[in-house]
């Protein structure tokens, strides 16, 4: 029998249920929870106006250099970039702990190409290592197909299994030590998620369900399948490759995502807990906008999330900050309906 994880659910159509239909995992939708979309990624940086002009070089199709409430901003889409300046270099995860945030991206439709321009450009690439034998590569289609394990690489170099060296992912190390994630996916560049940590996934995508409103996607990249107790805790997959880790690798699963409008918040474990929180580190936070914030802040309050700011004005409109799984800071912004 199919396991069912009731909880309250941020859909319009109350009484109705959302279901991934690679694991049969239902999720009811038992409460109206006001819409919520992605709004910023807060950055600190040494030289806000530096960074800012950094994004429309490799991504020139979406990302424009502007200000937003005072601040050196990139406007990508519906979504800002903004940055506070810092004294010292904010830590990213080559200089300090790892936080939940890990990095974020755009789509784009030709990877390969688009990294070939990066390098031109001058740009420096985060690479990865192949194989745990192995060597630094740019792209995820340098490597070996089907994101392997060690044991699996060993076995597909026996039979002549070679790269693709068709699109895939690669890494862009942005201003401060940012990165930066260059995907091929349709037909045109899109700015579209901001990539997690989370040691426990799914339990991260039902707390993001229950109290901000996503939604989970359809298809493939939905909840992964959960045991028969009914635990969000899953066990880890085997590492695999490419990582940024030449040994033991990256553990890739137990993963998912939860999505705003078109925008996923995608999320891969970090085993073993231990994640700091984001606050002062080169992602600071990111925010999503509410239309009406104080029924969203006593709601929210209610159902027990830690709020890290209270109410408080902010440029031409409010905001405040809550603290969401292994110490996420993200903030909601008021923005009125036309």
């Amino acid at each position: 029998m199919k396991q069912e994880l009731i909880v309250s659910v941020a859909l319009c159509l109350c009484g109705l249920y959302l279901q991934s239909p690679a694991t049969g995992v239902r999720v009811y939708a038992q409460a109206k929870i006001a819409p919520m979309h992605v709004h910023h990624v807060h950055l600190n940086s040494v030289n806000p106006a530096a960074a800012a002009a950094y994004y429309p070089k490799p991504f020139a199709a979406t990302a424009t250099k502007a200000t937003f409430n005072g601040y050196e901003a990139v406007k990508t889409g519906n979504v800002y970039l903004l940055f506070t300046k810092v004294a010292a270099p904010p830590q990213n995860e080559l200089t300090g702990p790892q936080t939940a945030v890990w990095h974020f991206g755009w789509n784009t439709p030709d990877s390969r190409k688009y990294n070939e321009r990066f390098r031109a450009m001058g740009l420096e690439i985060a690479q990865m290592w192949d194989a745990a034998d192995g060597k630094l590569v740019d792209m995820s289609s340098d490597t070996l197909p089907g994101l392997p394990t060690q044991e699996q690489i060993l076995e597909m170099r026996a039979k002549g299994v070679q790269p693709t060296r068709q699109g895939g992912f690669g890494y862009l190390r942005g201003p401060d030590g940012i990165m930066i994630e260059n995907a091929q996916a349709g037909d045109v560049e899109r700015f579209n998620h901001i990539h997690m940590y989370h040691e426990h996934p799914l339990c991260a995508m039902q707390w993001y369900v229950t109290h901000l409103g996503a939604t989970l996607p359809q298809g493939r990249g939905g909840a992964p399948a959960a045991p028969a107790s009914g635990d969000c805790k899953q066990p880890y997959a085997p590492p695999t490759w490419p990582s940024f880790a030449k040994f033991p690798g990256f553990v890739r699963d137990p993963s998912g995502a939860v999505f705003f409008d078109d925008i996923s918040i995608s999320i891969r474990p970090w085993p073993g807990g231990g994640l700091v929180g984001t606050r002062g580190h080169v992602v600071d936070h990111w925010a999503l906008s509410v239309a009406d914030l104080e029924p969203t802040v006593t709601r929210l309050k209610t159902e027990g999330v830690k709020f890290l700011e209270e109410i408080h004005p902010w440029g031409n409109t409010r905001a405040a900050m809550i603290e969401g799984p292994d110490r996420v800071a993200i903030e909601l912004v008021e923005v009125k309906q036309p």
